[in-house]
């Protein structure tokens, strides 16, 4: 089972698993500090910057595990 899950928010994971930090700013997240990132869920920011959801989920609970 996901410990992290698209329904996720972008803050919340990062203040829960800072590591995973380094995992979004390479799938081209960096907007960890934007607004957005504050409302948003993990597979909403993905989607909105064109990543690939499911592999974003997959390195993000290989960080976290």
């Amino acid at each position: 089972m996901d410990m992290i899950t698209r329904d996720m928010g972008i803050m919340e994971i990062v203040q829960k698993y800072p590591q995973t930090v380094k995992v979004l700013q390479e799938f081209g997240m960096g907007c960890i500090g934007c607004a957005a990132a504050h409302f948003e869920n993990i597979e909403q920011g993905a989607t909105a910057h064109g990543i690939d959801v499911d592999a974003m989920m997959k390195a993000l609970n290989e960080a976290v595990k």
